[in-house]
């Protein structure tokens, strides 16, 4: 992750994938921020998908500015889209590298990222841009999630396969899926020396919510940029994809399914 490739985005933007990033808000994706944010407030949003998050970040600081940013105009469209629909006036888009971010030192109260270090090339770089756009006395943001440490019940051997070669996909691209355990590691790389370090998860197991996560792996590991990969290196077969597909539209049925997603979480003054 520090030999200067850049990274590859391996879940890509296909609807299946949008479906998940859609439900994120800062509600359930960043609780552990919501108590340092209040009007006024200057938000850098890295990374920012759809702009749902982004959207809970401008209403819970309004009027202070949210700068939403990815690295392609495309991806930002996404986020256009929401925030237009939210009549929301208080958000600019920009597109910019985490690595090399096209603002000044000292540019933002909050500089916030969800979901974003473990896709990047190098995430203490990443974090020292992040620190050197944020104002002094500001946060540095991040929660990602640990997939190794993902948990189901009951156990299918398909969606461990499935878990693997997720995992082998995500490093071929550059990225460290185990991310959120290795935030504090590498914030303290990135030498902040202010550090407060959480955890939390998401925890899947009503029949509603079952429904939308399951179903939502069942297509994307068919029709996701992630599936293109695994067919295209030769990782998995059509036959494998079809059985992990049919492995979660199983475990989406269970009436006792169960599912956590363990995340790390790091608030970083700057």
């Amino acid at each position: 992750m520090s030999d200067n490739r850049p990274a590859i985005y391996t879940h890509g933007h296909h609807e299946s994938v949008l479906r998940g990033h859609r439900q994120r808000t800062v509600e359930n994706s960043a609780g552990y921020l919501l108590p340092h944010l209040q009007p006024g407030l200057s938000v850098l949003d890295i990374g920012c998908g759809p702009g749902t998050i982004t959207a809970g970040l401008a209403a819970r600081v309004a009027p202070g500015p949210v700068t939403a940013v990815e690295p392609t105009d495309d991806a930002l469209d996404l986020a256009r889209a929401e925030v237009r629909l939210r009549s929301l006036a208080n958000v600019s888009f920009v597109t910019s590298d985490v690595h090399a971010l096209d603002f000044p030192d000292d540019a933002f109260d909050v500089v916030h990222a969800h979901q974003v270090l473990q896709h990047v090339a190098d995430p203490v770089r990443a974090l020292r841009e992040m620190r050197r756009v944020c104002t002094r006395g500001g946060l540095v943001a991040a929660r990602d999630a640990d997939y190794a440490g993902f948990i189901w019940y009951p156990r299918l051997g398909a969606l461990d396969r499935w878990r693997d070669l997720y995992e082998r996909a995500a490093r071929a691209n550059g990225g460290e899926p185990d991310a959120g355990r290795r935030l504090l590691s590498w914030a303290q790389r990135a030498g902040f020396d202010d550090i407060t370090p959480t955890g939390s998860l998401w925890c899947f197991a009503t029949a509603a919510d079952r429904q939308w996560w399951g179903g939502m792996w069942a297509d994307r590991i068919l029709q996701s940029d992630l599936a293109h990969q695994l067919l295209d290196s030769g990782l998995a077969t059509t036959a494998e994809l079809e059985e992990m597909s049919k492995a979660w539209r199983d475990w989406t049925a269970a009436p006792d399914g169960w599912l956590a997603i363990p995340h790390g979480e790091i608030l970083c003054r700057a």
